[in-house]
């Protein structure tokens, strides 16, 4: 039997406008939060299937005014949804994993966000598998962009370290490892993943998984030249 452990999604509503801006030009508003709300619904899909994973959500923003909303706002009753809270990003996920570990006391969590929609159920089942045997008590897996998209702690509390990270940099991962191994911490190293911040990198992550709505959406942007 697979033992329970949070699955956390750090996600932001796909409201046009808003959501995913660097990938205008070449995709318009509109087509950008098409493809944000299809890396939200894809990333959904893989983490409720896995096995053992108790799904929450910490959400921002307005799924009244996001692309695909009422698609979103089905895909979410599956899940604990919870608000985003904090000044600044790095403070809106240690509170979110605060507030997760309060649903859900003495389960380790795992967090990533909505911008590797190539995640399988078997993958983060693997990303897991070290805190949850044992083994390791948290695991890091960087971004090529040199942040990280998974996050797992067999302790939540040792997030609030995540306040004091600068985010959205490119030494955000190292920065983060430092600060993790500070508290005494020994990451284990999962696989390194492409996010999508850029239209280049979303179409290498579309053909990385070109089945799902992420693929669709990328391919509706056609051969537009990236900017």
């Amino acid at each position: 039997m697979t033992s329970p452990f949070v699955l956390l999604v750090v996600a932001k509503a796909p409201v046009p406008g808003l959501a995913k801006t660097r990938l205008c030009p070449p995709a318009t508003p509109a087509e950008a939060a098409e493809i944000a709300a299809a890396a939200l619904l894809d990333t959904l899909d893989a983490v409720c299937a896995v096995p053992g994973a108790v799904p929450v959500v910490a959400l921002t923003g307005d799924l009244g005014a996001a692309a695909r909303g009422v698609e979103l706002g089905t895909a979410l009753q599956r899940v604990n949804v919870v608000p985003q809270r904090g000044r600044d990003f790095g403070a809106r996920l240690a509170n979110a994993h605060a507030d997760a570990a309060a649903l859900h006391a003495g389960l380790p969590i795992l967090q990533i966000g909505m911008d590797t929609p190539q995640v399988t159920p078997v993958s983060l089942a693997a990303a897991a598998a070290p805190v949850l045997r044992g083994s390791h008590d948290s695991v890091l897996g960087p971004a090529v962009d040199g942040g990280w998209w998974v996050l797992g702690l067999a302790d939540p509390r040792h997030a609030q370290v995540l306040a004091d990270v600068p985010m959205s940099r490119d030494d955000t991962g190292e920065r983060t490892h430092a600060a993790l191994t500070a508290c005494g911490l020994r990451p284990q190293r999962a696989a390194c993943l492409s996010d999508v911040d850029t239209m280049a990198e979303a179409r290498a992550v579309a053909a990385a998984c070109p089945g799902g709505r992420f693929a669709h959406a990328v391919a509706a942007v056609g051969g537009r030249a990236v900017a």
